[in-house]
């Protein structure tokens, strides 16, 4: 009986059918029936009844295969290609995979720019087929490359695939020599060779039609009636793998592993030797996939790098062939460094299992419209590559044919909580620090070990000229707000030992502690308190540090450091900006502030102004003296410092004297007892220093700047680029010093005391009673304490989450309330040796975080170095401590830093933390067009104007802060309205929904279950028309009593009871909604 099938239109008589048995059909549509209910076994799908999903049995196999021996490793696949070089046959590498692929390019002579691989549908279709039918061999058990073929010839003869005639010849041919490109022939082997093209020609030239020409030792004409080679000296040595062939040996014995490609591959990778290429007189294409037992090396120059193989593929064709078999190893070679294949050809059991991943690999391909792209355009590697960890996990099927979306989208990873887990409020005492302690003691070795990098070098030296620069100039400000009670030495004690305590005893040693701006007003107040009652202000401040003391000891008792979870992103960079902010704006005002030192004159073409001595009165009193000259006359700037003794002439001497009194210089004016007047007296041009002084700034932080990128230009090996980014800071200072001492303008110096000693005080240590001051001051002296400790906990609380954020994936935990516990006892040596208080200080820490970042080193070519982490430890900021103290020691050295260029440092230090910042990007949106703005979460899940009011609303906080910092008579306040931000966060709920904050801002602690509560949609259940059904190609076991979720298109119980009925009174079996 025949019969015929329309297909696409056409119609197929039964010897169509027959003669397409084993084709592909696209677009074929089967009658609509009902799917029969069916048994899941556990094992998988074994027949083609059963519904095949490639998702589910992948992961079914890595979730469930847990052996040792079959741990998943790196892969570095390498694709060798039958060449004919001088007469001889070799397999000549092609093509390598650690992440993207490599070709040999320009006639073999260099290794192109790693790319992501395009394949052909139609060439990984046809590959799926050959592996359908080819040799799949699992765990086999060999050591050398012979017995590998031995294997492969064994199970292709057996299978028919090849006659047992061709065995030595394939054999011949499979053993023969590898040539890597990093391996330079020798002179002698150079002579007579011909030109072949290179993989990337092969790939472009798809109708040349040319091929490789084999010698005719590999053609069938070498192979008698018997099967066996006409010259088979050594043949039964060579088949037990022990003698090398002929051609082998030769490009053997000048093979050498590539150990700079070595650095490349990930630790413990093993190799995918994949082989491919035409013979002569072959009368059909064999392949076959091996999977060795153990990791070995078959043959010493069978990889490129000296290292174990794994896997081996072989495909091998007949002639005019080679470009269709080139693609099937690119195909495998890609396929082996999936993330997911890889592992599944780790995994795999049978046949089955390795077909279920190509297929699941297949699943995710994308496909390009062929008239939308050139293949010959090679893809550039993203910058960031998506993690296939969905892929691994349990999928749940979409109702609409879809494949089916994990259960857990990688993007919820934004919706989690910003708090730190351990940050509980409890009323245990001290529990909050004791854990602390628990969870940092496991570490405290490590903190110590973890610095022995060069990285931890670079980074000490650029905080420490980061950190003393702010110190010097705080101390200056401070000195002359507290009538230099407390002075630049004071500042330098303090960091050395706030910095030395904290670096051992802290629960976060990347915190950098210096002065803040908030803490010069409130000490200012404070003094000028005491001024005005005539009160000694050491004491009085001795008795608000202890107070301050208290105060924190009772916030690390009762656990308040659990409090900062309710600080979210949004209070945090309003604050962390302020800083910046400030940071940069005093870097260019001190800058500017050197060009009223040293004055330019901006019109040399116009006279000076006049500047003469003027002869003294001799109707007045002897002048004797500079001292008795300055205060008759008033004048202070008349006279230096260096001015000599004055010559005591007297009237009548002057009277018989000539003297071009407007044209003596100011120390012989005042040698005459004379002083110097006019409007230009008081005028002193400089040249050049200014203008100097501006490119230095300006060419440190742009030399800072640069080394510090480029690490992520293309310019020198991986290894270089990092260590010039390492030290990218230090070498800016260096070279900027180099220019100012060549050059030799008189540029202002560091300027650091070259004694150790109070710069007031007889000692150092503080009395804490006075007679001036009252008894009930002492008790009075909580009030500003209260302000104080405001001050040091949002300082310290703010910069200590701002550094514990997730982005700077820190594995050693976090230490809050061991962190204020230290500040505590460091206030409390501060005060007793009347000492400034030091907190957190933002931009140094954020400057240290970024200083001691981490990247990949060992990255695939091609793939972007990943950031790791942060190098946790604690050496850097205890060096940081210690050289601050001995800055007295070493200002022979410091002093040859000319101040701009430590300017620029603070530049880049403010300018540095702003990077990467949201509320900084936020307000570029302002600027960009649409087409041309990011692809950022918040810009994708929030509509444009929504983040312009957010923005606008933190830009309001932002400058609010900024003005009450700025206005000295509220700026003890500053505390109080860095409080407020946190209360502007919570109003803005009222306008923002939960899911718009979620990728602004960080969710506030117990939002986000108020709004999955909210959110929560009534799941009626809904029955199937039928008891089992299948969704999403997946089956349903018949016992399954769990309901599933109504589909989109489902309406109502009362539609889904009309249609029931329907169903019923028709008769039906099949029902279309």
């Amino acid at each position: 009986m025949s019969y015929s099938v329309r297909v696409n239109g056409k119609t197929m008589d039964e010897s169509d059918r027959n003669n397409s048995a084993n084709g592909q059909f696209v677009g074929v549509r089967m009658p609509n029936r009902r799917d029969r209910p069916r048994v899941v076994s556990n094992g998988g799908p074994k027949d083609d009844s059963e519904k095949y999903n490639p998702s589910e049995w992948v992961q079914n196999l890595i979730n469930n295969v847990k052996s040792e021996g079959h741990k998943a490793h790196g892969v570095f696949s390498e694709l060798d290609v039958l060449k004919e070089y001088n007469g001889n046959i070799e397999w000549r590498e092609a093509a390598r995979w650690v992440k993207y692929e490599e070709v040999v390019e320009e006639g073999g002579k260099r290794w192109s720019k790693p790319h992501v691989a395009s394949l052909s549908m139609q060439t990984m279709f046809n590959l799926r087929k050959t592996l359908k039918e080819a040799p799949i061999i699992i765990d086999y058990d060999c050591h050398t490359l012979s017995q590998v073929i031995d294997k492969f010839t064994d199970e292709w003869v057996d299978s028919n695939q090849l006659d047992p005639r061709f065995r030595p010849h394939i054999r011949d041919v499979a053993l023969k020599g590898h040539k890597h490109h990093h391996v330079k022939r020798a002179k002698n082997q150079r002579r007579g060779s011909t030109t072949l093209r290179p993989l990337a020609d092969i790939m472009d030239e798809s109708n040349t039609g040319s091929r490789a020409n084999l010698p005719s030792s590999a053609s069938m004409a070498s192979i008698n009636s018997d099967g066996l080679g006409s010259s088979n000296s050594n043949n039964d040595l060579q088949e037990m793998g022990m003698v090398e062939s002929p051609s082998q040996s030769s490009i053997a014995t000048g093979w050498k592993p590539n150990t700079n490609f070595l650095r490349k591959i990930p630790k413990d990778s093993h190799v995918a030797n994949i082989m491919v290429g035409e013979v002569e007189d072959l009368p059909s294409r064999v392949v076959g996939f091996m999977r060795l037992k153990e990791p070995r090396v078959l043959q010493n120059d069978l990889s490129e790098v000296n290292i174990p193989t794994r896997f081996v593929f072989f495909c091998l064709g007949r002639r005019g062939e080679e470009e269709e078999l080139i693609e099937f190893g690119r195909c495998m070679g890609t396929m082996m460094v999936d993330d997911i294949f890889r592992e599944v050809a780790y995994k795999a059991r049978d046949r089955d299992d390795l077909l279920a991943g190509f297929d699941e690999f297949m699943e995710q391909v994308i496909v390009l419209p062929p008239g939308e792209w050139d293949p010959k355009i090679r893809l550039e590697p993203p910058g960031k590559v998506q993690s296939q960890e969905h892929r691994r996990q349990s999928v749940v099927a979409g109702s609409s044919g879809l494949p089916g979306l994990p259960l857990k989208k990688p993007d919820d990873a934004e919706e989690e909580s910003h708090c730190d887990p351990t940050l509980v409020m409890s009323k245990i005492p001290f529990k909050g620090l004791i854990d602390d302690i628990r969870r940092k003691v496991p570490f405290y070795l490590s903190d110590f070990k973890d610095s022995l990098h060069v990285q931890c070098l670079g980074s000490f030296v650029y905080v420490f000229l980061g950190t003393l620069t702010p110190n010097v100039t705080f101390g200056g400000l401070l000195g002359q707000a507290t009538d230099q009670y407390m002075g630049v030495m004071e500042c330098i004690f303090a960091a050395a030992v706030t910095g030395i305590l904290f670096a051992l005893f802290s629960g976060q040693p990347l915190n950098i502690l210096g002065s803040t701006g908030p803490m010069l007003v409130l000490e200012a107040i404070i003094y000028n308190l005491c001024k005005d009652n005539d009160w000694d202000f050491m004491p009085m401040r001795f008795w608000v540090g202890m107070w301050t003391v208290g105060f924190i000891l009772i916030i690390v008792i009762f656990n308040l450091s659990a409090l900062v979870k309710y600080i979210t992103r949004f209070t945090e960079e309003s604050f962390a900006t302020l800083i910046a902010v400030i940071f940069i704006v005093e870097a260019f005002k001190k800058v500017i502030e050197i060009g009223q030192d040293s004055p330019v004159n901006f019109n040399p073409n116009a006279p000076l102004p006049s500047c003469a001595c003027v002869p003294r009165d001799c109707n007045i009193t002897e002048i004797t003296t500079s001292a008795a000259l300055t205060a008759s006359t008033g004048i202070s700037t008349v006279l230096p410092s260096t001015t000599p003794s004055i010559v005591n002439y007297t009237c009548a001497d002057l009277a018989n004297m000539t003297i071009d009194w407007a044209s003596l210089s100011n120390d012989t004016c005042a040698m005459y007892g004379s002083y110097m007047e006019g409007a230009g007296c008081g005028v002193h041009y400089v040249a050049d220093v200014f203008f100097f002084s501006i490119l230095l700034f300006i060419g440190t932080f742009a030399l800072a700047l640069a080394f510090i990128d480029f690490k992520r230009t293309t310019l020198f090996p991986t290894m270089i680029r990092q260590r010039i980014s390492d030290f990218g800071v230090l070498l800016a200072i260096l070279i900027m010093v180099g220019v100012d001492i060549a050059v030799g303008i008189d540029t202002p110096k560091l300027i650091v005391p070259e004694q150790f000693k109070p710069t007031r005080r007889a000692q150092w240590t503080v009395n804490p009673f006075s007679e001036k001051n009252p008894w009930w001051l002492y008790l009075a002296a909580g009030i500003p304490a209260l302000l104080s400790t405001i001050l040091i906990f949002l300082d310290q609380q703010i910069t200590a989450v701002i550094v514990n954020r997730k982005e700077n994936k820190l594995k050693k935990g976090v230490g809050y309330h061991l962190d204020m516990f230290v500040v505590a006892i460091c206030v409390g040596i501060h005060s007793f040796l009347g000492l400034p208080w030091y907190v957190a200080a933002t931009v140094s820490a954020l400057a240290h975080i970024n200083s001691l970042k981490k990247e990949s080193e060992c990255t695939a070519p091609g793939e972007k170095p990943s950031f790791l982490g942060v190098r946790e430890q604690r050496v850097t900021a205890l060096g940081i401590g210690i050289l601050s103290g001995c800055a007295v020691l070493i200002t022979s050295v410091l002093k040859y830093i000319p101040m701009p260029v430590l300017y620029g440092v603070f530049f880049y230090m403010g300018f540095s933390a702003l990077r990467g910042m949201q509320l900084v990007d936020r307000l570029f949106l302002f600027v960009q067009p649409v087409k041309y703005q990011p692809d950022l979460p918040y810009v994708r899940h929030v509509p444009l104007w929504r983040i312009h009011i957010f923005t606008i609303i933190q830009v309001l906080c932002l400058a609010i802060l900024w003005i009450v910092k700025t206005i000295k008579v509220i700026s003890i306040g500053f505390p109080m309205m860095v409080l407020a931000t946190g209360v502007v966060r919570k109003i803005i709920e009222c306008f923002f929904q939960q899911r718009e904050l979620r990728w602004l801002d960080d969710l506030l602690p117990g939002a986000g279950k108020k709004e999955s509560e909210k959110s929560v949609v009534s799941k009626v259940p809904y029955k199937s028309f039928y008891s089992s059904s299948s969704n999403n190609g997946s089956s349903v076991d018949i016992n399954d009593k769990e309901d599933s979720i109504k589909p989109t298109f489902f309406v109502s119980d009362e539609c889904d009871a009309s249609i029931m009925h329907h169903r019923k009174s028709n008769g039906t079996g099949n029902t279309k909604l």
